[in-house]
């Protein structure tokens, strides 16, 4: 059985939508990836454990870096939870914790 790569919701699908073109098309061949080859085979720096149950998949454009935080779910399954840009090389707290309450929906 192939991965399957979904959304909590449509604000995490319009929070992809606001990224630029080049990291979508980032995030797009990394879920790919996934897709293809299986999570168990995707490695940093393409992603990287958060916390807890959270982990990122990496974007980086020229202008800048962004995250997405997701989630395993039963079957073979990533759901996106949340996406942000980053300002600084540290991942703000308040995105995580975020990332974490909006995590704890798929989980339950």
């Amino acid at each position: 059985m192939r991965w399957q790569v979904g959304y909590l919701d449509r604000k995490v699908e319009e929070q992809i939508e606001s990224l630029s073109k080049e990291m979508r098309k980032d995030f797009e061949r990394i879920v790919e990836m996934i897709v293809e080859f299986g999570l168990e085979e995707i490695h940093p720096p393409l992603v990287k454990h958060l916390e807890g149950p959270l982990w990122e998949i990496r974007m980086r454009d020229r202008n800048g870096i962004a995250r997405a935080a997701y989630v395993t779910a039963s079957e073979r399954r990533v759901i996106v939870v949340h996406v942000f840009t980053k300002k600084t090389q540290k991942t703000p707290r308040r995105d995580i914790e975020y990332a974490l309450k909006r995590a704890k929906e798929v989980l339950q």
